[in-house]
């Protein structure tokens, strides 16, 4: 029975995923991403269902538009995919829990501002505000009023921490250091984490980053570097493998 849900939460998840990443990239450009067909980003043509399955659709086309013969972008097939592990992997760790539905956010959270700020170093207000609201109103159903202003108390010091990174980030570099967007990000991290795993968030987030920054200042030729996927794939380990505070001070103590 396991694996049933296990099945059935993966493909949850490519058909979630798809929706994902359709929110992630129409949302910087002001597009509706519900009533809006979905088209060819190269001739415009209107996709058919059929055009749409995800995955499936991009290898059935071998990666090409099948009017205009375009390259289709693989960033979209490759959050579906990521997504589906992400649901099925959600099941396994956490079952039909409260915690699931964290789990179930935070993967949403991390497709969509990966897709947005991958593809325009942006990540929209609308979809921190969505996520804020999800966080508390599941943390109040489960723990109770005081206990979500504890989690509200906590966002406001990561918030505060990551604008002072940000602050002596500017100062030190001479010109600016962090977005607006991953110092709102941290607000939703502190919502979810003890503030010293957000710490440990921002300390993996930047071990995670630096090898990538080398490669598009290298390869690429580019200056701008987002850093939210980066914070949202720490954010979510962290919190997939239960990683404690104890655990971290344990750890530093025998170094």
């Amino acid at each position: 029975m396991e694996i049933f849900y296990i099945i059935i939460f993966f493909l949850l998840g490519l058909i979630f995923g798809s929706f994902f990443t359709v929110v992630g990239s129409r949302i910087p450009k002001n597009k509706n991403f519900i009533t809006s067909r979905s088209e060819c980003d190269k001739c415009h043509h209107e996709l058919s269902l059929k055009d749409m399955v995800p995955v499936v659709s991009y290898f059935l086309l071998k990666g090409r538009c099948r009017y205009c013969n375009g390259k289709i972008d693989s960033l979209s097939t490759y959050m579906e995919f990521f997504t589906g592990v992400l649901f099925a992997l959600s099941y396994f760790v956490f079952g039909f829990s409260y915690e699931l539905f964290i789990a179930l956010g935070i993967v949403a959270l991390l497709i969509i501002l990966s897709v947005s700020d991958i593809s325009y170093y942006i990540i929209p207000d609308q979809i921190i505000i969505f996520f804020t609201g999800y966080f508390i109103i599941l943390t109040c159903l489960a723990e109770g009023l005081l206990p979500t202003f504890v989690h509200i108390l906590n966002g406001l010091i990561m918030f505060a921490v990551m604008y002072t990174i940000m602050l002596l980030g500017n100062l030190l570099f001479k010109k600016e250091s962090l977005g607006g967007g991953d110092i709102k990000l941290m607000f939703l991290v502190g919502l979810i984490l003890h503030p010293f795993l957000g710490l440990f968030v921002i300390f993996f987030a930047s071990l995670l980053a630096l090898p990538a920054s080398f490669y598009i200042l290298e390869k690429k030729r580019q200056t701008l570097i987002p850093f939210g996927p980066f914070l949202l794939i720490s954010f979510t380990f962290i919190y997939f493998t239960g990683i404690e505070v104890s655990t971290i001070l344990d750890f530093i103590r025998l170094l």
